[in-house]
């Protein structure tokens, strides 16, 4: 199942997940439920989120390394952003997610940031870390006892 995860692309499934939380949004009950709509916030989370992303995007292209998950990895960095988090691309992406959750201020918006999150966590780390490990050994080890895996 993991890998078939790792097979996908994380916009892709973070949009998958907007597609259906909207689905839920105007199909059921729960999209009528409002937990905490704010536009004000859901602005900041969502500029903030797109910052740090594209902040993270520019470094790679400037480097020069794939930004595809599953693409053989020849360079590490950990300067800029990343001398803060490990995973600034799926940060900004849970964050502009949770400004979408926030904006509509239903559950399946929440939920779609949330699971997002977890597929994040629980697929795409261990298996880039891994490959990331196997690649640079004691360097990355030392990268990774240094900075947080999300800030």
């Amino acid at each position: 199942m993991r890998r078939k995860i790792i097979a996908c692309r994380p916009p892709r499934i973070a949009m998958s997940l907007l597609f259906f939380a909207g689905l839920l949004h105007w199909a059921t009950p729960l999209g009528r439920i409002a937990v905490f709509p704010s536009t004000t916030l859901a602005a900041l989370l969502g500029l903030g989120g797109f910052a740090i992303m594209m902040k993270a995007w520019w470094q790679f292209r400037q480097e020069q390394v794939a930004i595809c998950p599953t693409a053989t990895t020849d360079k590490m960095i950990c300067n800029g952003i990343y001398a803060y988090t490990r995973n600034p691309m799926y940060l900004g992406v849970v964050f502009m997610l949770a400004a979408v959750a926030v904006w509509i201020g239903t559950l399946p918006f929440f939920a779609a940031a949330v699971g997002f999150f977890l597929i994040v966590q629980i697929a795409f780390c261990p298996y880039e870390e891994s490959k990331l490990r196997a690649t640079f050994g004691a360097e990355y080890d030392r990268y990774a006892n240094a900075v947080r895996r999300w800030c």
